[in-house]
């Protein structure tokens, strides 16, 4: 049980590191471009380095599209706290409802049919 749940784990801190390559940049931006991109790419090496063992381990329990789709649900997560909590921005209605949906969609992947 603790192998399978260790996926999850690893795709939640490559998603941490992820969302700060990706996103973290936008409170600098007066720091020149080619910065912010070196800055974003050294990011996500960490990023790599959680989400390759993540699959690798995952792909031993989960097929590729339960992977690929509860990383997008904890991309989800991960980006609303970061955007509410770093970036200052309001959660507007429309964007959890878009998320329930992305859940529903964990649902349907996961669901033994």
């Amino acid at each position: 049980m603790l192998r399978q749940l260790s996926p999850v784990i690893l795709l939640l801190i490559s998603n941490i590191f992820m969302t700060f390559a990706w996103y973290g940049h936008l409170k600098f931006k007066g720091t020149a471009l080619w910065i912010v991109i070196l800055v974003s790419w050294g990011i996500a090496l960490f990023e790599y380095c959680f989400q390759v063992p993540a699959n690798r381990i995952g792909h031993e329990y989960f097929d590729a599209a339960q992977l690929k789709i509860m990383q997008e649900a904890i991309t989800l997560i991960v980006f609303s706290f970061f955007s509410v909590l770093y970036l200052k921005e309001n959660l507007k209605w429309n964007y959890i409802v878009g998320f329930i949906l992305i859940v529903l969609a964990v649902f349907f992947v996961f669901k033994k049919w």
